[in-house]
């Protein structure tokens, strides 16, 4: 995923409206985002979830459902038809971007039928602690899938194949975790909660030879039908870290074989944790497999836009994960689960976006992926349980990305010089053959710097047009550049005769 065309766009919020037009969307908008400067799509989960056509696609019912079957009530899911899924596939790569498909494969949700097991009720906030001894409960496990009736896969669900639940039908107001008889939390998961393997719905057990043989079997499936190029894993926090590179080796096998002129097959994982070393512990126990979303960084982000001039702009890059493994670092601002009115919302202050995501779309380091919600602009209405509704509005910034995606192609695999030695104004300065980027940014007052850049007597002009400028180097390539408050300004010059710094 490395080089300037890396920059992925999240094609989706959670709070897109239910009426199944995405796909044909990016079908259509797939030129004008090639053009923009985007060198991939990641897209929402394909697969039928547990309500339907109003599943954002975290709550999955049949994986093998794209679209295709009266199941949960309605055809389409939220954001289309199978047919218009793989039409939207196939014009976004003849349009020359990679499309990112989403994986949950943590958990399924809406069962067809209820079974009665053993189980052992745990602690939700502390899943070593059993609150009481195992018992008969009373669990919805049985997916039958019958609105598919057996095609592509006959195999069904039940209780063996799961190793969790949170609902018992006998004590329906308990909030215990349920773990079956006979099953374990598996240990080589996140140790939030003590142990964090049960996310939600019907827990998956990994450690089912079944489970296993299917989920791989649905992938091989999955990448055949839809032909994508790239995976995103949901909750990978949740998933024994064993197993991970059983399917990932499994699928690029199948991929190598399959279609020798596109054997790569990259994968990006959501771990939602700021802790870095546990970051890291992913990586190493996956055998570097995957990369991952740069969490650590975002929370970064998010305490610039709430703190302004007393966040320290030095420490932006401390203990993220693009300063300790940059080349499995996939760079973002905001996405689904940090908009506001999410469960893990931490968004980033409006003023705080533009200098965020300069530092995304302008600096060599890091893989960055743009939220959708950002590039297109959003309004939502949304409600807590017992309190009014709220108005969100997301305002597009698409003029500033596309001017930022634009010098990112420019600037390919250039320079990069930093000068991060003041806590409330920092810059750097990008330079190739013909090509010179100063990047000035403040979360306080308005910014100044002279900066040096190699470069004499260069007229350099504010790309975003936030000041008028222009400015000028003098005879030894410094330049005294400015940004206004809570701002940032991306000085651009063109070097007509290269002169390189003795």
């Amino acid at each position: 995923m490395a080089g300037s065309g890396n920059v992925l766009l999240q094609a989706f919020h959670w709070y897109l409206p239910n009426d199944g037009t995405l796909w044909r969307a990016m079908t259509e908008r797939a030129p004008a985002l090639a053009a923009a400067g985007f060198g991939g799509v990641w897209l929402p989960p394909a697969s039928k979830g547990h309500v339907g056509g109003y599943d954002v696609g975290y709550g999955p019912y049949d994986l093998y459902d794209l679209g295709e079957f009266d199941q949960k009530g309605t055809v389409r899911t939220k954001y289309g038809t199978r047919d218009e899924y793989l039409t939207a596939v196939g014009a976004l790569q003849r349009a020359g971007l990679r499309v990112f498909a989403d994986m949950v494969w943590n958990h399924r949700l809406g069962a067809d039928g209820a079974e009665v097991v053993r189980a052992t009720p745990h602690a939700a906030d502390d899943r070593h602690h059993a609150l009481g001894p195992t018992r008969e409960v009373e669990v919805w496990t049985r997916f039958d899938f019958a609105g598919r009736a057996g095609r592509y896969d006959a195999r069904t669900l039940d209780a063996r194949h799961f190793v969790a639940v949170d609902f018992d039908g006998r004590d329906p107001q308990s909030n215990a975790i349920y773990l079956f008889e006979g099953k374990a939390f598996d240990p080589s998961v996140d140790e939030e909660f003590g142990n964090y393997h049960y996310l939600m719905g019907c827990d998956l057990d990994h450690g089912n030879a079944e489970v296993r043989a299917m989920t791989v079997d649905w992938g091989r499936w999955f990448l055949d039908t839809t032909g994508v190029d790239g995976l995103r894993l949901d909750a990978v926090k949740h998933l024994p870290t064993w197993v991970l590179p059983i399917y990932l080796d499994a699928l690029r096998q199948h991929v190598a074989t399959t279609r020798p002129d596109r054997p790569e097959l990259p994968v990006v994982g959501e771990y939602w944790s700021g802790n870095l070393p546990a970051l890291l512990h992913f990586l190493r126990a996956t055998g570097d497999r995957l990369a991952l979303f740069d969490v650590p960084l975002h929370f970064a982000f998010h305490r610039m836009g709430q703190q302004g001039a007393d966040f320290d702009l030095r420490t932006l890059f401390h203990d993220t994960l693009v300063a300790a493994r940059p080349d499995l670092a996939v760079t973002f601002v905001d996405n689904h689960d940090s908009q506001p009115m999410q469960a893990l919302e931490s968004p980033v202050a409006d003023w705080a976006k533009p200098l965020a995501y300069a530092l995304l779309l302008l600096r060599r380091a890091g893989q960055p992926c743009v939220f959708g919600a950002d590039y297109d602009g959003a309004t939502y209405t949304e409600q807590r349980w017992g309190e009014p509704p709220v108005e969100v509005v997301i305002p597009t910034m698409r003029p500033f990305l596309d001017t930022c995606l634009a010098l990112r192609r420019q600037l390919g695999d250039a320079t990069q010089e930093d000068h991060f030695d003041h806590p409330n104004v920092v810059g750097w300065v990008r330079r190739s053959d013909d090509l010179l980027v100063v990047v000035l940014m403040s979360n306080g007052g308005p910014g100044h710097a002279r900066i040096a850049t190699g470069v004499p007597d260069l007229q350099l002009v504010d790309a975003t047009a936030a000041d008028p400028g222009p400015i000028r180097t003098d005879e030894q390539g410094a330049a005294d550049v400015r940004c206004a408050g809570r701002g940032v300004s991306v000085w651009v010059g063109r070097i007509v005769s290269p002169t390189r710094p003795s």
